[in-house]
């Protein structure tokens, strides 16, 4: 009865090591699946890791392009300001010269004024000569006729001799005044014509000047539009960012927790081994009580 007893016990004891080595062997294949998933979770946090890193340095970069893009639209303000001061200068020469130009037709039309009655004054004294030299002819037929008051009439000859040469250096000075109006008149004319030239000039100037302002501003929107562009794309990036550091923060809890249970199982296993130490002492000696 006691071998019978020992026997079953015997078996019974078998059956539970059968028991515990199937739950061992589902422990361990248990074990290794969430070594597999560890694994797999380290390399996936490895992956993680490298691409943190490659994005830190894409954000490094891109903080760099919006550092020299913030740079490009100070330096694009700075010549548009330029721009304009030199817009104003132009607009502010080409005043004077439109200004110099009205005083030039002005003193122009006073001269032309001028010139005009000298002219009439030139035609009175030929006019005036041409009396003289009738009356001269005159004088001469009476002195002709009239040999007795020869005496006489020679005073009035002279007279009106030194009169006509008066009047003929008065014409000569009046037709020399004439020439140097002309003269002055055909300067002013150049002096004109240049001046229109140089508001030309100017005015085509002023509208590169204006063009090239466009242009500024159009090339400061667009600078502009690229960077809130690039601001927006480093929003997205931040949020990545943190996105994976929250995967990343998931990741070492659910190790903590693998960490934890792989020390309750070792645990386990532990006891599990002593449990069977235990076992194998009982039935060396219950093995040694049958012999």
């Amino acid at each position: 009865s006691t071998v019978q007893k020992h026997r079953q016990e015997l078996q019974l004891l078998i059956a539970e090591l059968k028991d515990r080595d199937k739950e061992l062997n589902d422990m361990v294949a248990v074990h290794q699946r969430e070594l597999l998933a560890w694994e797999d979770d380290r390399q996936k946090r490895l992956t993680l890791a490298e691409r943190c890193n490659i994005l830190e340095n894409e954000l490094n970069k891109r903080s760099d392009i919006i550092k020299s893009l913030t740079q490009r639209l100070k330096f694009s303000e700075s010549q548009q300001n330029d721009s304009r001061t030199t817009l104003e200068y132009t607009q502010q020469k080409f005043k004077e010269l439109s200004q110099k130009v009205t005083d030039a037709t002005v003193h122009c039309q006073a001269l032309e004024e001028k010139n005009r009655s000298l002219h009439h004054s030139v035609l009175e004294l030929s006019a005036k000569t041409g009396q003289l030299q009738a009356r001269e002819q005159e004088l001469l037929t009476v002195l002709k006729l009239k040999d007795e008051v020869i005496l006489e009439t020679t005073d009035h000859i002279t007279e009106f001799a030194s009169k006509f040469r008066t009047l003929e250096n008065a014409l000569r000075a009046a037709r020399m005044v004439e020439l140097s109006l002309n003269e002055e008149k055909q300067g002013l004319k150049l002096r004109l014509k240049e001046l229109i030239l140089e508001t030309t000039k100017l005015k085509d100037d002023l509208c590169e000047k204006i063009k090239e302002n466009n242009k500024q501003q159009e090339e400061i929107i667009q600078l502009r539009q690229e960077n809130d562009c690039l601001r927006n794309e480093l929003t997205l990036i931040v949020e990545k960012s943190k996105r994976k550091d929250q995967l990343l923060q998931f990741a070492r809890s659910k190790q903590a927790r693998t960490d934890t249970e792989l020390s309750s199982l070792r645990q386990i296993y532990v006891k599990q081994q002593r449990d069977l130490q235990f076992l194998h002492v009982n039935l060396e000696s219950s093995q040694e009580l049958r012999q």
